[in-house]
């Protein structure tokens, strides 16, 4: 069978015929996909099938931009090569595309759900969602507040309008310090390009957090328990390399539809999970810089909640009329949050040095 396009037949129709003819029969077909939020009319000379066009958006929204000056786990570093948000996603997307191309699973599928998957993690990192988190009276979690994002709070209020497939692998991708492969249950992406993020999330995190901590100089290669070193190997690329050709081999060995690890894999990516948490996430000098992120957010958000929003616009910072007097209390705290979690490390201390630190000014 030819997949070269045909002229004068519908190029989009075309590529749904390829992916049923060459993806698994576990993969998530786009001509299957539960739709949007908002019907949209169908462009019949388009040239890409939705989960493509999920990922165009979610590439071209202001919010993924704003990924590039967010903390991933060091704040504000000096260096240029440490992590940031955005490099993070970059790097989930990459390893959870080489998965699915492996397991012939829907590639911009599983694209579109690791883009944006952090959309809504808060300035400072984990800092920041912990501070939010106890300060919102519903509380506040970055994956659904990626949700948020991508249903209400881009372009100015519209939302992205997402397929349900990207949507529900967004807010399912979120693990913290649970089972690192659930078989099923609440949190469980419905697509296996979903489950296939979540655990490429863990994979790069545990890596790249490694890498950026010896690069920081808070770990030496050789800190590192022989016994994980024995399972993945002792350099960044081998340990990558080796986690993904076991989730890969294991899987397709089963063939059931389910994601593989092996025993031995499984316990050396938790040991050196357990290993980070306790030697770079609960570092002593990085919480101290988490307890002064922890005060940012804290007083930026209490001064909000009573006089409004304060904006930078060009020299000058200003409270919009509207916000000047809150409707009630719960819309206030949803504006509040909503805004401080949207800003980047670097707008979150300017925005705090303006309304915190003295100006130095003189009499003439």
């Amino acid at each position: 069978m030819s997949f070269v396009p045909v002229i004068g037949r519908s190029i989009k129709k075309q590529l749904e015929e390829r992916e049923a003819a060459i993806l698994s029969p576990f993969a998530a077909l786009s001509a299957d996909s539960r739709g949007r939020r908002v019907e949209e009319a169908e462009d019949m000379c388009d040239i890409r099938l939705p989960f493509q066009r999920d990922r165009d958006r979610i590439i071209h929204s202001k919010t993924f931009r704003r990924l590039k000056h967010k903390t991933q786990v060091f704040l504000a570093p000096a260096g240029d090569h440490y992590r940031t948000r955005l490099t993070h996603v970059l790097e989930v997307s990459q390893i959870a595309r080489t998965i699915s191309a492996a397991l012939c699973l829907n590639e911009p599928l599983t694209e579109a759900i690791a883009l944006g998957h952090d959309l809504g993690h808060t300035p400072f990192g984990h800092a920041g969602e912990a501070t939010l988190n106890e300060l919102h009276p519903d509380g506040f979690k970055h994956y659904r507040h990626s949700l948020r994002v991508v249903d209400h709070l881009e372009k100015k209020g519209r939302g992205l309008n997402l397929t349900w497939e990207v949507r529900n692998g967004i807010v399912c991708h979120s693990k913290g310090r649970e089972e690192i492969l659930p078989r099923s249950g609440r949190g469980v992406a419905e697509t296996l390009e979903g489950q296939v993020v979540r655990l490429a999330d863990i994979v790069a995190y545990v890596n790249h957090d490694l890498d950026d901590a010896v690069r920081a100089g808070l770990l030496e290669e050789t800190d590192i328990p022989a016994s994980i070193v024995t399972v993945v190997g002792s350099s960044h690329s081998q340990r990558i390399g080796a986690m993904v050709r076991d989730i890969i081999v294991e899987t397709l060995s089963q063939g059931d539809g389910n994601l593989r690890i092996s025993e031995p894999m499984l316990e050396a990516v938790g040991e050196l999970r357990s290993f980070l948490y306790e030697n770079v996430y609960r570092n002593l000098l990085v919480h101290r810089e988490f307890v002064k992120a922890q005060r940012i957010i804290t007083e930026m958000y209490g001064y909000f909640l009573e006089h409004g929003l304060v904006k930078r616009a060009g020299d000058d910072w200003t409270i919009a009329e509207e916000d000047r007097d809150w409707a009630d209390d719960k819309t206030a705290h949803r504006r509040v949050c909503d805004y401080i979690a949207g800003m980047t490390d670097n707008y979150a201390i300017s925005v705090y040095e303006h309304l915190f630190m003295p100006s130095p000014w003189s009499v003439r």
